[in-house]
């Protein structure tokens, strides 16, 4: 049986894409979507608190303003990420200032 590997490459390029992925944090009321940042996974996260004075949402469904939105949410990640103003984890905080 022939066995085939696949690994992500790395790139260099600057690049930035989104993909969609995206996850809700009931604990912290934090939500993320994944950014790809030259081959490399950067978490993009907004507090619940922004999403609701920007979006005028529901506690209940943070994750509709997050798909309702994603243009402006990817918009501003990406201004983050040019900008590299990243947390000493690796991720960027996106606030109500940056939308």
């Amino acid at each position: 049986m022939n066995v085939i590997m696949s690994r992500n490459k790395k790139f260099d390029d600057g690049s930035i894409s989104f993909p969609i992925m995206q996850c809700w944090d009931p604990r912290t009321e934090i939500a993320t979507i994944a950014a790809q940042v030259s081959g490399e996974r950067v978490l993009c996260r907004i507090p619940m608190t922004v999403l609701k004075r920007k979006f005028s949402i529901f506690a209940d469904e943070p994750m509709k303003a997050i798909t309702e939105n994603r243009a402006k949410i990817e918009a501003a990640a990406r201004k983050l990420i040019e900008g590299k103003t990243f947390e000493k984890d690796g991720s960027i905080n996106i606030q109500f200032k940056d939308l």
